[in-house]
């Protein structure tokens, strides 16, 4: 087994770019799709503005897109946002970012993910009391392994899922299309506005179905082209999804009308009974546990990169930075997120609703160091303003400026909303954990430090 630390960049450079859409592309779409259109056609109450707040979500998006395209083409390195906030900020705010991605974001994700599989799987086959954590669990060792194997299983896995799930959804859009009006009639479109505060909730369950784009930072140092490659990657995955999720909330509208859609808890599976029948109606519970897995996979992809970079950083945790270069992945940091993982799911299982728990236990800390990262670029620009950069946002500092308001709001609204449900706390304890650990880390850097000096 061949392994270097350093992991040069013309050894890493493994990823096609079509894989690197599909991945992207699979890391956002994923369960949110079939729950959050119900919720936003409610809350706003018109079906025209429904649409504009979608596509409002899809350009807060491009626009954080656009900043990651700058720091991906200018310091593109496996470590991501780990290494954006290294370089802006310093080693020991990158370490708790690392800390918190391996802990809380990352493997939080991967659980609540891993949870929507298992309940959509338990209602094919029960597994008992904990069926839900039971498949959440082989599904995480499951596709560990895959990744394991190396990026070409991986990211030929990723493909095929993506595609199977990109089909389910164009089921739903043609079931939109197939379908009689609804019988409360012909729908309205942008009769009354949404109230200020309304356009504020509904933006936050927009911008969660739209969450995961950031990670295209993950690939940027493995992906074949270069940097011209990777912006036309994380653009050409950016108008993928807006079209795709138009498409969908445009046929749920069309198929169920407003207030149909707006009452559903279940609102693509009852279109697709509508138009094809129950049959069609039951599939439809395949395609929301393909569509997580595909996330589950994605975000397995790319979160070993960070404890990879940490690894890179820390004399003390040098096992995480090995780099397996016959499978094009970092091991040892795929074998501890998947434990962390596994972990987080056993911990879900003691609340009521192991994916509520999981999205109040990561939001908070997701959103806050989102906001760090929008920092680094405008840092960046002033600070280390030689470094070349095949691309630039356009509209600077505007667009930024933007970015970072936008994900400070979502950091105080999913605390208060987390302080509310009373989970902010476990957070809140991992990141003092965090702290400690790099008090620990540092102590031992310097114990390291000293031995060859010994000698």
């Amino acid at each position: 087994m061949k392994t270097d630390s350093s992991a040069p960049d013309k050894m890493l450079r493994l990823l096609h770019p079509i894989s690197a859409v599909a991945l992207i592309v699979g890391i956002v779409i994923g369960a949110g799709i079939f729950k959050t259109p119900s919720l936003v056609a409610g809350i706003s109450g018109d079906a025209g503005w429904a649409l504009v707040l979608w596509l409002a979500g899809a350009l807060i998006s491009i626009v954080g897109a656009l900043c990651y395209a700058e720091l991906c083409t200018a310091y593109p390195n496996a470590g991501g946002d780990y290494h954006f906030l290294h370089r802006a900020f310093g080693r020991n705010l990158s370490f708790i970012y690392g800390w918190s991605r391996a802990t809380i974001i990352n493997t939080g994700s991967i659980a609540l993910l891993a949870f929507v599989f298992g309940d959509y799987m338990s209602t094919l086959v029960n597994l008992g009391t904990y069926s839900s954590a039971i498949w959440a669990l082989l599904i995480v060792v499951v596709l560990t392994v895959v990744n394991l194997a190396g990026i070409h299983a991986s990211s030929r896995m990723q493909t095929w899922l993506t595609l199977t799930e990109i089909v389910g959804l164009l089921a739903v859009v043609a079931a939109g299309l197939w379908v009689e009006a609804p019988a409360s009639g012909v729908i309205q479109w942008f009769v009354q506005a949404p109230a200020p505060a309304q356009w504020g909730l509904c933006l936050v369950f927009v911008l969660l179905t739209f969450g995961g784009w950031n990670e295209a930072a993950y690939i940027s140092a493995e992906l074949k082209g270069g940097p011209r490659t990777m912006v036309k990657v994380i653009l050409a995955s950016m108008l993928t999804l807006t079209l795709i999720y138009l498409l969908v909330n445009t046929a749920l509208l069309l198929g169920l009308g407003l207030s149909g859609l707006s009452q559903s808890k279940t609102a693509a599976a009852d279109l697709l009974g509508l138009a094809f029948g129950p049959w069609a109606q039951k599939a439809l519970g395949l395609f929301v546990a393909i569509a997580a897995l595909t996330s589950i996979n994605a975000t397995m992809f790319v979160g070993a990169r960070t404890n990879f970079a940490v690894g890179s950083d820390w004399k003390a945790l040098r096992k995480l930075g090995q780099w397996q270069l016959d499978i094009g992945s970092p091991r040892q940091a795929l074998l501890l997120q998947g434990l962390i993982s596994i972990g987080l799911i056993g911990l879900g299982t003691q609340e009521a609703d192991g994916f509520s728990a999981m999205v109040e236990f990561t939001a908070p800390v997701f959103w806050g160091f989102l906001c760090l990262v929008g920092l680094a670029l405008l840092s960046l620009r002033q600070t280390d303003p030689h470094t070349t950069r095949p691309f630039k946002v356009p509209f600077y500092p505007v667009l930024p400026l933007i970015f970072c308001a936008v994900c400070a709001w979502l950091t105080y609204s999913s605390i208060t909303y987390a302080i509310s449900q009373k989970a902010i706390h476990v957070s809140m304890w991992l990141i003092a954990s965090g702290v400690l650990a790099l008090l620990i880390l540092r102590a031992r850097e310097k114990t390291l430090d000293q031995i060859p000096r010994r000698i």
